[in-house]
């Protein structure tokens, strides 16, 4: 099963590609795609939403009609029935919780490959993430709260941060708060300059067959 990872964060991508290094004889890593498409014909193209647009949006839409992306399958811990809907309607094969461990993911990606329908997510809410990474993860910032900085980063206001990820004002202006603490800024000037320093600008790469590098020194 031939898979390529969507995502705009180098370390996400990366991350998702570690969390199923140990299933290398099931699940073939073609590509790691940096806000880019899949470069050539891929099993399953996994869409990972963190701090991207959801599987509601026209980019899973543009996604799903790539020849290239074969089955769609969106990876978010936005577990809001609509949305899920919405990513079916969009061209999207599957919809998956990032809360899965790496073997009930594998399990699941060689279901939506032979052609079924894996058991879909669980809970409205849940988020806790059992693998993967995230940019801010080393200075103690959970997911959810690496996402709102991320998205604050690209210049996203708090109405409009709400809206890409499905919480209401007061939980973002929680998420801020709490992110504020952890990275020991005061505002969003100094939050937005702190995340640039520290991963979190978006990027565009393509990293062919990442298994096949040689391993760092």
């Amino acid at each position: 099963m031939r898979v390529a990872l969507v995502n705009d964060y180098e370390i996400v991508v990366h991350g998702v590609a570690a969390m199923l290094r140990s299933y290398r004889d099931q699940v073939e890593i073609v590509e790691l795609d940096v806000g880019r498409n899949p470069a050539e014909p891929v099993d399953i193209t996994l869409y990972d939403t963190f701090a991207a647009t959801q599987g509601d949006s026209e980019a899973v839409h543009q996604l799903s009609q790539d020849p290239l992306a074969g089955k769609v399958v969106v990876y978010s811990w936005n577990l809001d029935p609509a949305l899920i809907s919405a990513a079916t309607a969009n061209g999207a094969s599957a919809y998956l919780s990032k809360a899965l461990p790496a073997g009930q993911l594998v399990a699941a990606l060689q279901a939506v490959h032979r052609g079924d329908r894996p058991e879909g997510p669980r809970g409205k809410g849940a988020t806790t993430v059992v693998g993967g990474d995230w940019p801010g993860r080393e200075e103690g910032l959970t997911q959810r709260e690496a996402e709102v900085l991320a998205l604050i980063a690209q210049g996203l206001s708090n109405a409009e941060l709400a809206e890409r990820t499905l919480l209401s004002i007061n939980s973002v202006k929680t998420y801020i708060r709490s992110c504020y603490r952890r990275i020991g800024v005061t505002n969003r000037s100094n939050a937005i300059l702190w995340a640039l320093e520290h991963g979190f600008r978006p990027s565009r790469e393509r990293v062919v067959h990442p298994d096949d590098r040689p391993a760092a020194r």
